[in-house]
């Protein structure tokens, strides 16, 4: 996830989900933020949902005793922050006493929602229990939204919620996934943010997992992206020059880093040095890394995308052993550089992007080592193959 609104402006504060992670590359110092999906199950039928759910059960789930558990090894383990997720995490109906547990072990958590099930109660509820953050998609307008979202009036039902998290005294968040369907309400969605007095706004990047691999010819390509990306960087200064205080993050592609110290080093190198500073000490992506994954099952993955691979179960070992185990592709996600092919093994930014996501490199060519096709910069602003031209310097 990249801070948008905190690179564009020095000294610029915003919520944030954890602190800085810095250059972090499984040092044993600081320990990755968590994914939890605590059930499958969800009201939704979303198109691009990565974990394929639906609306029925899910046997064999973890119980509310082994999630305690769970918990209790974060805690131990030094773990700064959990993400509940699913599915719809509120269809769970110990979800509460999961939150509050880990709020009391001082873990940061944040309910990552799509909103419809945000009642007055459940939000504060939510506030009680001691989560601080709640993320609800959006796929922009209310046809739009409610045609991915598969269900008519899910919009409203979603903003509602919304609403009610924000009353009850939450950090509320609008997220939405930037599709080849979707791009057109991206606009709508940065006035939707502002109208809503919403703290974040999360742009994301489509990982073609779960239902999405079915959308990975919906997604944009290099010129898209671009057009794209370049339309939240101007979004966001504007909103800076005007002192709205909406903090835009984008997530899913670490190249949107690189991508905006190039165009500050047009206009204003000395805060573009600063960037490249910050996105170093940032690592790049960080699957495997400073982010995993635990499903509803107790399986242990290298990010929440990434559930074709299982590095274990809870239910064998505790997620901090097979965190810090010998597990062959954490090593080599630690180790990333050695192994990367294509353009990405002669990018003048692999160290500030580290290949971007090894899954999606996976499901589109076959080769886990392969070229991120997300990757929309150009040949000669990553280096030139064959001049061996490296563009840029911290210095």
């Amino acid at each position: 996830m990249l801070n948008i609104t905190r690179l564009l402006s020095p000294g610029k504060r915003g919520i944030r989900l954890v602190k800085d992670p810095g250059r972090y590359r499984f040092s044993g110092r600081k320990k990755p933020v968590v994914v939890w999906n605590v059930t499958y199950r969800c009201n939704l039928l979303c198109q691009h949902c990565y974990s394929a759910s639906r609306d029925g059960e899910y046997r064999g789930e973890l119980t509310f005793q082994e999630g305690l558990d769970l918990i209790k090894d974060l805690a131990d383990y030094g773990v700064p922050a959990i993400v509940v997720s699913g599915g719809e995490p509120l269809l769970r109906e110990d979800i509460f006493p999961l939150i509050e547990t880990a709020a009391k072990k001082g873990i940061s958590v944040a309910l990552s929602s799509n909103g419809t099930m945000i009642t007055r109660e459940k939000a504060l509820r939510l506030k009680d229990s001691g989560c601080y953050y709640v993320g609800v998609s959006i796929d922009g307008t209310r046809e739009v939204n409610d045609a991915f979202r598969g269900r008519e009036g899910a919009f409203e039902e979603a903003i509602r919620g919304l609403r009610e998290a924000k009353k009850a005294g939450l950090k509320v968040g609008l997220r939405f996934t930037i599709t080849k369907r979707t791009i057109e309400s991206l606009p709508y969605l940065f006035d939707l943010a502002v109208d809503e007095g919403v703290d974040r706004l999360y742009l994301s990047h489509l990982v073609y997992v779960g239902r999405g691999r079915k959308l990975s010819a919906e997604a944009l390509g290099p010129e898209g992206i671009r057009r794209a990306v370049d339309y939240i960087f101007d979004r966001t200064e504007d909103m800076l020059k005007k002192g709205i205080d909406l903090e835009v993050v984008t997530g899913n592609n670490d190249v949107d880093g690189v991508y905006l110290y190039l165009n500050l080093l047009k206009k204003d190198p000395e805060r573009a040095r600063e960037v490249y500073r910050l996105l170093e000490r940032r690592g790049g992506n960080s699957t495997g890394v400073a982010i995993a994954c635990v499903d509803s099952f107790g399986r242990v993955h290298p990010d929440q995308y990434w559930t074709t691979y299982t590095i274990g179960s809870i239910r064998e070992r505790p997620f901090s052993e097979l965190w810090e185990g010998d597990d062959p592709l954490l090593k080599a996600l630690r180790n990333r550089k050695a192994c990367l092919r294509g353009r990405c093994s002669w990018c003048s930014f692999v160290d500030l992007c580290m290949g971007n996501y090894r899954e999606r490199a996976e499901v589109f060519s076959g080769d886990l080592w392969g070229d991120d096709p997300a990757c929309y910069l150009m040949d000669e602003e990553i280096g030139g193959k064959d001049t061996g031209e490296v563009r840029i310097s911290a210095g």
